[in-house]
């Protein structure tokens, strides 16, 4: 990949004004939104290419008439070259990231899982800030976030809560979020000022539009239990809340709103996807080892990423990157900055591999 051909940009093109005219004649609505989709994701990609091809031209271009007896014509061709080869490098540079391979699932929903680990109410009151964190994020993006399940923190925030975050390309920007994050602050309950350290964990789960998965009824035991809140009139009143164990995987899910019927939707929903990432995770060895890697058991010595209060210091070990933002970042106004830092380097990665770096 270390050069770009003009047929294989022009293969791009084609494909563009191919699903073009389809758009144009389809008349099957599930047709129409994937050529939709398709449209949307080459759109950039085309442009890119059409950009490359003509700065080639007009390089070429530009070479022969500085070749010519025309003095003062070829000063301004050689003015032209000067600017082109310092764009046309980045122009390519740029379409190679864009004609990289995409994990098929980056435009797929997720389901979001912020757990409390190490550090008993305080890792309860930083999982909540997590949440938050992810919840102003996606607002900020355009996303919905549908909250699950919870379990509250006996001090606030939360030692669970499992949210479903969908949107355009959700999974392929929130990825980056899988593992423990470290927290370092003087907690409210703390008398002389230490600083304590305490961690939450973070998965990321895609979950597509269509899951095929068959879950038999004799596969799962359902059970129906009190929906546990922060009290009210219909709380602990009636058993709506739904937990359906697979007995062959052991994986539980719950959901506990008010109507038992929608609990019961929404916990098979959440098995399918859990069942979904299983299948996925096994078809992919390399995946499920860094996903149980970074999640691990929620030790603090397992981080993916470290927030320093003290200091306004946020760090991702992964990329070794610290910005004195942490105030911005968990308020989630800035934690685009640390997402789009590790999707550059993912990038560069990569590339590198492809060209034998």
């Amino acid at each position: 990949m270390s050069a770009l051909s003009e047929l294989r940009l022009q293969q791009v093109i084609d494909r563009f004004e191919e699903v073009e005219a389809r758009m144009g004649a389809a008349s099957d609505p599930s047709e129409i939104v994937a050529l939709s989709r398709e449209h949307s994701e080459l759109r950039p990609v085309v442009e890119t290419a059409r950009e490359v091809l003509s700065a080639r031209r007009g390089l070429s271009e530009a070479e022969a008439l500085a070749a010519s007896g025309d003095r003062e014509m070829a000063e301004l061709a050689r003015m032209e070259i000067e600017e082109l080869k310092e764009r046309l490098p980045e122009l390519e540079q740029a379409m190679k990231v864009l004609l990289l391979p995409r994990d098929s699932d980056d435009r797929a929903d997720i389901v979001l899982e912020v757990r409390a680990g190490t550090g008993g109410d305080e890792a309860a009151l930083f999982a909540g800030d997590l949440f938050r964190m992810y919840s102003r994020y996606a607002q900020l993006l355009g996303w919905k976030v549908e909250v699950v399940d919870a379990s509250p923190g006996e001090a606030g925030g939360y030692k669970e809560i499992i949210a479903n975050v969908s949107g355009d390309g959700v999974f392929g920007r929130l990825k980056w979020e899988g593992g423990v994050h470290r927290v370092q602050r003087v907690p409210a309950t703390e008398t002389q000022g230490r600083i304590h350290t305490s961690a939450a964990t973070v998965a990321v789960l895609p979950a597509p539009e269509n899951i095929e998965i068959e879950v038999r009824p004799e596969d799962i035991r359902i059970d129906t239990m009190r929906a546990s809140g922060a009290g009210g009139q219909h709380v602990n009143k009636t058993d709506s809340a739904v937990r359906i164990t697979h007995l062959a995987t052991g994986i539980v899910v719950t959901s506990s709103e008010k109507s038992q019927h929608v609990n019961r939707d929404k916990a098979m929903q959440q098995l399918k996807v859990r069942l979904y990432e299983k299948e996925r995770s096994e078809k992919d060895a390399a995946r499920a080892e860094a996903r149980a890697t970074m999640v691990g058991s929620g030790d603090r010595s397992q981080k993916v990423r470290t927030y320093n209060y003290p200091e306004n210091r946020v760090t991702d070990h992964r990329i070794g990157l610290t910005l004195y933002s942490l105030d911005r970042i968990i308020a989630g106004d800035k934690l685009g900055d640390l997402i789009e830092a590790l999707i550059a380097e993912d990038q560069a990665r990569r590339l590198a591999a492809l060209e034998g770096v």
